[in-house]
């Protein structure tokens, strides 16, 4: 469990450092996934105006992020890390 959480933290982390974090629709972050062996996904639950579940990895060096008003399907290989929030800029 700690090594989930500092790698969620390296993924935070890397984002700060880089700056660079692309929003994708639910379907191109899904068309990744299967594209990474083993993600790390952070996840969270929110919402003001109605619930949708918000989801972040990294791929070759770039975060991603996506916004879906249902649950993805991850992958059985991934490590999920569920998260308190996902600030985004």
């Amino acid at each position: 469990m700690a090594a989930s959480g500092a790698a969620a933290a390296a993924v935070v982390q890397a984002i700060k450092a880089s700056g660079v974090l692309v929003k994708v629709a639910p379907e191109e972050f899904s068309k990744l996934l299967r594209l990474v062996k083993d993600p790390l996904i952070v996840t969270t639950e929110g919402g003001i105006f109605g619930r949708t579940f918000q989801y972040m990895m990294s791929y070759k060096g770039i975060a991603f992020f996506t916004k879906a008003k249902e649950p993805l399907s991850l992958p059985q290989d991934a490590e999920v890390v569920a998260a308190q929030s996902i600030w985004t800029p």
